[in-house]
């Protein structure tokens, strides 16, 4: 599978398209008015405690207040508590945890009132940032993700990713991260990893422990509410993540978006620093790669698949709702249930990949047309969960009911993305009446006449929409004929294709536009 990166970046806002075989499959927006991304740590003060949720408001020097309940502040809390209170007092054997002593495990039952109190500092990781009127949703459990590990303080644990499948590679690399697992910190080992050097591991895991001594260094002069360490940027962060040998091409707008990527792909990937170009042409980069043209055609209510096949979308605070319509899907020689079927796989793969592209999250409800035979509904569930298997977000399929739906949870981060492609009609102004096309006929006579009394053009040119046009030309007794009898001039009548139906302009002899 081929895979492309094209970044449009402005002073505002950096857009990402990822696409894989010359299709988008994600977009990614990255506002610079953003003050939080999921991943940052941010030190944190508690505002107010809510003894009936069990959780509590933290003050992030934001207008939204942070939301932490009370089994997020993770296994590890009372060593993090312990952590925080000696990184800001300044003490330096907490830059790399030797000789620290981790405390016991944090329980998962108990009231939060008993642990925080009000005013206190408390160090948390953006887990979701702010959706709708809700801030962002915070974690105590800190942790750090690098290209192929992700570093977790105080534990001794290693995991290795699910999806690494092969005994023996799994054993290789527990071996290896076990050689350089620092002293009081647990690894996680990525699926990329698979197949990786000890020099490659070990480059990654040095990078992490930086940022874990930099962010030590940072709570010593830490003043009050705000960001410790951020999260990559939006284009950094989403190459960490996909980079594979598939990934051939990166192509950014702009200089320094792209110095930056080049300088990011030197530590964990050096000899792909050169799939990263500068892009200069004057045609937008999103048209010139047809972005543009596949966001037009993906979102909206109503996404057009093929054959007829249409998907009605709707958002809800609640949920997402899609319905699957056969529109005039008919192929020949085959019966209700295997078009049914035919119908609902394709509309399967499309409703995948429109979970990623608009990062839907939350509950997804999909009624599929109906179909009767148990063996070709276990067929489509098997397409849908074969199509999220591409979907790095965790997801949740289950079975059709026996009314037709399936239902599937798909975890959000960040607010789905909404992109408007309707417009109000600038001729109505969404009122969805315009005027009589006869008034139009109406007004380029008045004006006609206004031409033959006060100037003295007596050769003209009438340009306006194509309908018009055949409406004052068509026939012996044309409109155009009595009216170059009637008016005494030499009428030509245009059609542009480009115009509304009330458009219409007057040019005189020289072919210059005359104002009426």
């Amino acid at each position: 599978m081929e895979k492309e990166l094209i970044i449009s970046a402005t002073a505002d806002e950096v857009q990402i398209a990822l696409l894989e075989d010359k299709q988008l499959v994600e977009l990614h927006k990255d506002k610079k008015s953003t003050r939080f991304a999921v991943g940052d740590v941010v030190l944190g003060k508690v505002r107010k405690i809510m003894p009936g949720l069990n959780a509590a408001f933290v003050d992030l020097n934001d207008e939204k207040d942070g939301f932490l309940h009370y089994l997020d502040l993770g296994p590890s809390y009372n060593s993090f508590e312990k952590y925080l209170r000696l990184a800001m007092n300044g003490d330096a054997n907490v830059k790399t945890l030797k000789n620290f002593t981790i405390e016991p495990v944090f329980g998962k039952n108990g009231n939060l009132s008993n642990v925080l109190k009000v005013g206190q500092y408390l160090l948390t990781q953006i887990d979701k940032e702010p959706i709708s009127t809700k801030g962002p949703k915070l974690s105590g459990d800190i942790s750090f993700a690098g290209r192929y590990l992700v570093l977790v303080p105080f534990s001794n644990k290693i995991s290795i990713s699910q999806k690494i499948k092969g005994s023996e590679e799994r054993n290789r690399l527990r071996r290896l991260i076990q050689s350089i697992r620092p002293e009081n910190f647990g690894l996680i080992v990525r699926t990329v990893a698979e197949g990786k050097s000890v020099a490659d591991l070990d480059a990654d895991l040095r990078l992490l422990m930086d940022k874990w001594e930099d962010m030590t260094l940072k709570l010593k002069k830490a003043n009050g509410p705000e960001v410790i360490e951020s999260e990559l940027g939006a284009a950094p962060a989403l190459l960490r993540d996909v980079l594979n040998d598939d990934f051939n091409t990166i192509y950014c707008d702009n200089e320094q978006v792209c110095n930056e990527l080049r300088s990011y792909l030197k530590s964990i990937a050096p000899d792909k620093t050169d799939i990263v170009k500068h892009y200069k042409m004057e045609t937008p980069i999103f048209e010139q790669f047809g972005v543009q043209r596949d966001i037009r055609r993906a979102f909206g209510k109503i996404v057009t698949i093929r054959s007829g096949i249409y998907l009605y979308i709707e958002h809800t605070e609640a949920m997402h709702v899609i319905d699957v319509n056969s529109g005039n899907h008919i192929k020949a020689g085959t019966g209700q249930e295997d078009t049914a079927l035919q119908v609902n796989i394709e509309s399967a793969k499309e409703i995948a990949r429109q979970l990623r592209l608009r990062d839907m999250g939350g509950i997804v409800i999909v009624d599929f047309v109906d179909m009767q035979k148990a063996e070709h509904r276990r067929q489509l569930y098997e397409v849908m969960t074969a199509e999220m298997k591409k979907d790095k977000a965790r997801h949740t399929i289950l079975p059709l009911s026996k009314f037709g739906l399936m239902q599937i949870t798909r975890h959000r981060v960040r607010p789905a993305i909404e992109v408007d492609v309707q417009e109000t009609c600038p001729f109505c102004e969404g009122t969805g009446t315009i005027k009589s096309s006869l008034t139009v006929v109406d007004d380029i006579e008045s004006n006609l006449r206004y031409i033959e009394m006060s100037l003295t053009e007596r050769k003209l040119t009438i340009l306006t929409h194509p309908y018009i046009q055949a409406y004052l030309t068509k026939g012996f007794r044309s409109m155009r004929r009595q009216w170059q009898r009637k008016y005494k001039v030499r009428l030509k009548i245009k059609p542009m294709e480009s115009y509304n139906l009330l458009e219409y302009k007057f040019l005189n002899a020289s072919g210059e536009e005359m104002e009426m």
